[in-house]
């Protein structure tokens, strides 16, 4: 049977930055891919050196999604229409993080039941993100109301082990970084349930992630080991069915496609 994947996320870049390797594993394994994302990364600030201005950013952030979505091998784009919320202060109307979660979820909802998906993937908001814990909710919310069922569905994660290497590092060169006050980041290690290994595509999502040329990536500047320990391999929560225990699965596709036999 044919595999279909949907990864649901914020903003421009969460789909390269996060689940970039995933999305390029997905398609080499013959699954059909799909992105849904939020908003059009309104309050992002462009990058040093871009080009970008603050008026041209939500045009040129939808640009390099779709750019960065064609790199990956990703089928369809869809964007819900909701505005960024940017990381601090009130959520103004229209914006994902001041909207009715149950629109945000209804909205999720629609992609769902049009696409079909066999896993649904999208951010377990480790980083502390609003906007990211946003979308979660309303996409689990959205697998819950679905008339088509999800046979599974994963939080993308950062590992709380991983996250304390990149701070090791960047207290080294950075000692002044906010970053280095607050609580280490990341998922707690003892929660990832999956991790696919997708060393074989890293040229590809290193090109996607360059395809964002407007936002600084989170991997610039990073030691060649950690970049790899980063991009190499995914990390992720499996939240349905829930995880009974047990050594992490290697693969998302398998079992998933098996019991969606009988709905297709």
């Amino acid at each position: 049977m044919h595999a279909r994947l949907m990864v649901v996320v914020a903003h421009p870049d969460d789909e390269t930055f996060g689940c970039g390797s995933l999305l390029l594993h997905a398609a080499a394994a013959g699954a059909t891919t799909a992105v849904v994302c939020a908003t059009r990364g309104e309050a992002g600030e462009p990058a040093p050196g871009s080009g970008v201005t603050a008026a041209e950013l939500p045009a040129e952030r939808e640009r390099e999604l779709r750019a960065a979505a064609e790199l990956l091998g990703v089928a369809r784009v869809d964007l819900l229409g909701l505005a960024d919320s940017g990381m601090a202060g009130p959520p103004g109307p229209g914006t994902l993080a001041g909207a009715d979660p149950a629109v945000v979820a209804g909205r999720v909802l629609a992609h769902i039941e049009d696409f079909r998906p066999h896993v649904v993937v999208t951010l377990d908001a480790g980083d502390g993100h609003r906007d990211h814990a946003v979308i979660r909710d309303a996409t689990l919310a959205a697998v819950g109301r679905s008339k088509w069922r999800v046979p599974r569905v994963y939080l993308q994660c950062l590992p709380r082990s991983l996250m304390r290497r990149w701070l090791l590092h960047l207290a080294g060169e950075r000692p002044d970084s906010p970053y280095l006050e607050a609580d280490v980041p990341g998922t707690p290690d003892e929660l990832v349930t999956t991790i696919v290994d997708t060393g074989r595509h890293l040229a590809r999502r290193e090109r996607a992630i360059a395809a964002h040329a407007s936002q600084v990536s989170p991997y610039e500047g990073m030691p060649d080991d950690l970049r790899r320990a980063f991009l190499t391999s995914d990390h992720l929560r499996r939240v349905v069915p829930a995880w009974d225990g047990g050594a992490p699965e290697p693969d998302i596709f398998s079992a998933a496609v098996s019991s969606q036999a009988v709905q297709d």
